[in-house]
């Protein structure tokens, strides 16, 4: 492990996996918390314990505004992006039901739901083109009436690949089935209106686009889905209803037993309050620039392919690539010990994707910027690639 003396000259190229470094803005945040409020949220009724309940609910307040929703309280706080996939499955998905994803989902996705299949559920995955864009003809003939729910990414964390939201989700309407978006890529990245692009469940992670601290997360429900229906993941105190033993039926109590993450929450109000002043179109504008330049720097080493479209406006700045003849465990290990830079190699808990991209069983090198990136570090990123490939 290389000394903290080391990170001013660090390339970070890892935001797929987490954003680094947090806003000070998020760290002063979680600091305040712990020192200025660190009650239990609605667990108590004094001044710490009430200072608690407002910031976690001005960050439900800062979410809700973020993704187009009116209902705050509709802003399901979870561990992260993964708890809030698997309580959309697990809580509306029951025995006999039809689900439809697709060919480039990332685990967060396909466990559940392979694990859903084994109870009884059906399954059906839409094959999608090499490039991880989906085929929409295709995808009609996969969403027929009589299916409950359809899954997609957002955004492939792999090849960068931005799915037809708006289509989809008129597709799934249209048969009856709710669409449910893993948005871990792209909450912080790309504009969501839940609302406008049809979404009715919209899973969010904090740490990435949105720049707060890893354990934060959560499950936008929009009114097309009754809560009544929904299945809690977990029963337990919640600070409500204290003389019943009985889970509370209201939002967001029904899905939020135990003590929350306030810390955490603190964290990611800042980090979604960061994102907003910043304007999340003009984060989409730079991640659309930093996304243009690694494709043409990548696609002009001859030795080198490049996993994805091409189109810079049909994906985020996350490029996967693989070089003829070399391990990407190699490419990766000099990355970071020749020229600092940080990348992730293998197959980023995605292998559908790679079994889509070609790029099974052994993964790709993935570079991916983030909102602070800078085009001059990706011109940094391609030279070292350059330099690399040819020694």
């Amino acid at each position: 492990m290389k000394p903290a003396s080391d990170f001013g000259r660090m390339l970070y190229l890892d935001h797929a996996a987490t954003s680094w470094p947090k806003p000070h803005e998020v760290i002063r945040a979680m600091d305040d918390f712990c020192n200025l409020a660190g009650g239990n949220p609605g667990r108590s009724g004094h001044r710490l314990s009430l200072a608690a309940s407002r910031v976690v609910y001005e960050t439900r307040e800062a979410v809700a505004e973020l993704f187009g929703m009116s209902d705050p309280l509709r802003v399901i706080f979870t561990a992260n992006a993964t708890h809030a996939i698997n309580l959309a499955l697990r809580g509306l998905l029951r025995n006999g039901d039809r689900v439809v994803t697709t060919g480039i989902e990332h685990n967060a996705v396909m466990r559940p739901l392979r694990a859903l299949e084994q109870q009884g559920v059906r399954l059906a995955v839409i094959p999608c083109e090499p490039d991880g864009s989906i085929d929409l003809a295709r995808a009609a003939e996969a969403i027929m009436p009589g299916t409950r729910m359809v899954v997609i990414n957002h955004a492939s964390n792999v090849a960068g690949t931005i799915l037809p939201i708006t289509e989809l989700a008129r597709l799934a309407h249209d048969a009856g089935a709710w669409l449910l978006v893993d948005a871990a890529q792209t909450a912080g990245v790309i504009p969501i209106d839940v609302a406008a692009m049809g979404i009715d469940l919209l899973a969010f992670t904090g740490h990435k686009g949105l720049q707060g601290p890893m354990g934060t997360g959560g499950l936008v429900i929009h009114s097309t889905v009754d809560t009544a229906t929904i299945e809690p993941l977990i029963y337990g105190g919640t600070g409500s209803r204290s003389a019943h033993e009985t889970q509370p039926e209201f939002c967001p109590d029904r899905f939020e037993s135990g003590t929350p993450n306030g810390v955490g929450i603190a964290g990611l109000g800042a980090g979604v309050r960061w994102v907003r002043q910043r304007g999340i179109a003009t984060i989409r504008e730079h991640d659309r620039e930093l996304a243009r330049a690694l494709v043409e720097g990548l696609a002009a080493i001859p030795e080198v392919a490049l996993h994805g479209p091409t189109d810079p406006t049909q994906r985020t700045a996350t490029a996967s690539f693989t070089v003829a003849g070399r391990r990407v465990s190699e490419i990766g290990l000099r990355l970071d010990d020749e020229f600092d830079i940080l990348c992730r190699v293998g197959l980023h808990c995605a292998p559908a994707a790679h079994r889509t991209l070609g790029t099974f069983p052994e993964g790709t090198v993935r570079f991916a910027a983030g909102a602070c990136t800078r085009l001059e570090e990706i011109q940094t990123a391609i030279t070292a690639v350059e330099q690399i490939v040819r020694t």
